[in-house]
Order: structure tokens, then C-alpha cells, then sequence
């Protein structure tokens, strides 16, 4: 019986020796993909911006946005404001075939959530929709239209409702919120 007992003892000491050192193995390899070096360092802000402008590549920016807050949030009712997007690392969307030179991108920003609108003409379209921590996405209308498209979030703070519309070929949105 003693036998018995050392051999499971052994067997669970070689599993767990060979669990940890997989596991350290996995976090060396891991952490050179997160600091973005084989020799551990972190990259600096300069190296940073450098990497950024180089993603950016070919894109332009949009002269139309601007970084903020909707008015009037106090009152519920406002402008939702487009924003920068950050650059995640991730790869960014091809655009859909039908989408021209022409195609202007705007991202807003509500207490309820995010979205990204595109107008192509008088045309616009929801690309994207993200619920802010707290919210849910109670329901969208990604288009396309020639009118609005609009998408509904809803959370223990209320309801808030974004619609974008397409003014002069640029995607225009605004918000109100319901307690």
C-alpha cells in the first residue's frame, strides 16, 4: 500500500513540475509579443507614435471631427460629438465594395455607447455599435438609408438613442436619453 501512495505522489509532483514550467514557457514567449522585443523592454512614446503613424499609412484624417462631450447632457437631449478612434493593434475593416472615394467616417460617442457611421453620398450606414459598461444594445437600424440609421442602448441609467443622418455627404448624429 505504502507503494501505491508514493506512485500517485509522484505522478501528481511530475504533473504539477511539468504544468508550471509549460506555463512559465507560455508567459516568456507571451510577454516578447506584448512589449514588442525579444530583449523585454518596453517600446517608448516616441517609438509608439512612430508605430501608429505607420498603421495610419494612406489614411487621412477628417476634418469634421473634433474630440468632446454632447451638449446638453445634463438635459438627456444632445449632439452626439464624434471622436478619435484609437488604434487597438487590430486590423481595421476593408471597406465593403460599395463604398466610393466619397465615403466620409465619423465615430460618436453617447453615455449610452459608441458608433461608427459612414455616409457615401446622401447615404448612411452603421459600420459599428458598442453599448458603454452598464448598457446594452436594446435594438439597431444599421441601414443603409437615405434618411437616418439609429441604434438604442439601454441600461440601468436609462435609454439612449443615436441617430445619424447625412448632411452636405457627412454623417451627422444626435442623441436623447429617457430616464
Amino acid at each position: 500500500m505504502p507503494s501505491r501512495t508514493f506512485l500517485a505522489l509522484a505522478g501528481w509532483t511530475a504533473a504539477a513540475v511539468a504544468a508550471t514550467l509549460t506555463g512559465l514557457a507560455a508567459v516568456e514567449i507571451i510577454g516578447d509579443g506584448i512589449t514588442g522585443s525579444t530583449d523585454g523592454k518596453a517600446i517608448s512614446s516616441k517609438q509608439v507614435e512612430q508605430q501608429l503613424d505607420a498603421a495610419k499609412g494612406s489614411l487621412s484624417p477628417d476634418p469634421g471631427q473634433s474630440q468632446g462631450q454632447g451638449e446638453g447632457q445634463n438635459t438627456g437631449q444632445g449632439t452626439a460629438t464624434p471622436t478619435a478612434t484609437p488604434d487597438t493593434g487590430t486590423p481595421t475593416p476593408t471597406p465593403s465594395p460599395t463604398a466610393t472615394a466619397t465615403a466620409v467616417r465619423k465615430t460618436f460617442s453617447t453615455p449610452g455607447g459608441t458608433a461608427i457611421a459612414v455616409c457615401e453620398g446622401p447615404t448612411v450606414r452603421l459600420l459599428s455599435w458598442a453599448p458603454a459598461q452598464g448598457y446594452g444594445v436594446d435594438s439597431a437600424d444599421p441601414g443603409p438609408d437615405g434618411e437616418h440609421v439609429e441604434v438604442k442602448f439601454e441600461g440601468s441609467a436609462g435609454k439612449v438613442e443615436l441617430r445619424v443622418r447625412c448632411v452636405n455627404g457627412r454623417p451627422s448624429g444626435s442623441w436623447k436619453q429617457d430616464d
